[in-house]
């Protein structure tokens, strides 16, 4: 495998770091395109319009949209089909990400308000998002888990209606998928994809009813798409390839990281796996571990692009060096895989999530450990923050002014309208002065 290898010491470390992080987020062109083409075509015709193009790109042909509905009888019937293990798991990792989710609304999700010495009300009322559209990925791939990640915080923050939507070429319904609908508790389902699923959701179509917000992943016509919509509905994110960056002090066994840094890879060819240590024989020996482990995989080639294309090996100075470059990419999932995770933790600003000690492998988080996977990529992780309850509310701020505090108030505002040239402003205060 010719996987990058890079020292912090080597002169030429700084522009081959670059060149490593470098990944564009430009859409291509045609893509930008023919997305707005869909959009606008979804926005005049409607339901028209989003059977037409399930015809062409998913091969589902059908007389209405309603006929492409999953009713909660089909989603019930999903998961009694599948077997007990999955079901158990599936209500297993939907109780976890509840009760994550649930103690995440405690802390940042309440209304407040306080009355000030003259007797004004100030504060803050937080009310949920009424409708939230889900996009789950179809095809190639299937993510039961983002049906959970996506629909549960939905939940959780008192959305009213959550739509699922989701492709199944060929007619094909994946039913784990259903099945975690059926346990996260969405409300619609609909099977179309693409572009033409994010249009009905952020315009409407005489069936498919118009959201307040969409999440969830999708491929570059879906990104594009969400980018697009954006101002006539909420969206979570534009996400780029998946990341993973491992901190390691050597006492980790070598298998265990070798197989984290696969489990990003084989997501897709463009994703990125970085491992980070201040001990040569230890990057050694997670080279060998993968170059071992490798072909026992069936998404090999994928894994191999993948770590050939943006992966890498870095020989850091020192721990601290390497949490130092770790906080220059921001990457979406952070594992510290060292005897002393703590005493790292506090050097890290910027991650999407990070993962602490040898036993807690990126993939926990994924699946079942509570916490949300859907992450910031691309060195967002600077700026932004895990999909979470606060994601399916808003807040409205609260000011009630007493008769006392519009005099000191009144004679501020006044002040400021005038210096600012807006006399009504300034009108609008006076005339409450005594």
């Amino acid at each position: 495998m010719k996987l990058r290898q890079l020292s912090t010491a080597a002169a030429d470390f700084s522009n081959e770091f670059e060149r490593l992080r470098h990944w564009s987020a430009e859409t291509d062109a045609a893509i930008e395109g023919r997305v707005a083409e869909i959009l606008a075509d979804v926005r005049k015709r409607g339901d028209a319009a989003v059977l037409d193009y399930t015809a062409r790109f998913d091969r589902v042909n059908a007389d209405g949209v309603g006929a492409l509905e999953i009713g909660q009888a089909e989603l019930q019937a999903a998961l009694a089909s599948i077997t007990p293990e999955q079901r158990d798991a599936l209500q297993a990792a939907a109780k976890r990400v509840r009760a994550y989710h649930e103690r995440q609304l405690q802390a940042c999700g309440l209304s407040w308000s306080y009355r000030d010495e003259d007797g004004n009300l100030l504060g803050q009322k937080v009310t949920p998002v009424d409708r939230v559209g889900l996009y789950v990925p179809g095809g190639k791939a299937a993510y039961p888990s983002s049906v959970l990640m996506n629909a549960i915080p939905a939940h959780v923050a008192g959305v009213q209606e959550i739509i699922m939507v989701v492709p199944t070429p060929d007619g094909v319904r994946n039913p784990l998928v259903l099945a975690a609908a059926a346990v996260a508790g969405v409300h619609r389902v609909f099977t179309i994809g693409g572009a033409q699923a994010v249009a009905a959701l952020a315009y409407g179509t005489a069936t498919i009813p118009r959201v307040d917000k969409i999440t969830g992943p999708g491929n570059a016509y879906v990104a594009s798409a969400k980018k697009h919509v954006f101002g006539q509905v909420g969206i979570d994110m534009i996400a780029g390839p998946s990341e993973i960056l491992v901190i390691a002090d050597g006492t980790t066994p070598p298998d265990w990281v070798a197989m984290d840094l696969f489990s990003q890879a084989e997501h897709d060819e463009l994703a990125q796996s970085i491992l980070l240590s201040p001990d040569a024989a230890y990057l050694e020996a997670v080279h060998a571990s993968m170059e071992k482990l490798l072909p026992s995989l069936p998404r090999e080639a994928v894994i191999r692009a993948s770590l050939e294309g943006r992966g890498a090996l870095i020989l850091t100075r020192s721990m601290e060096e390497a949490c130092e470059i770790s906080n220059a990419i921001a990457p979406e999932h952070l594992e510290i895989s060292a005897a002393e995770p703590q005493r790292w933790e506090p050097l890290l600003r910027h991650a999407g999530a990070i993962f602490m000690g040898a036993y807690t492998s990126e993939s926990l988080g994924d699946y079942c450990a509570g916490p949300n996977h859907v992450l910031p990529t691309s060195s967002t992780a600077r700026f932004s923050s895990p999909l979470g309850v606060y994601d399916f509310q808003k807040r409205s701020s609260l000011i009630e002014v007493s008769e006392k505090g519009a005099q000191e108030l009144g004679r501020i505002a006044s002040v400021l309208a005038h210096g600012e040239g807006l006399q009504a402003h300034a009108r609008a205060a006076e005339l409450r002065l005594k």
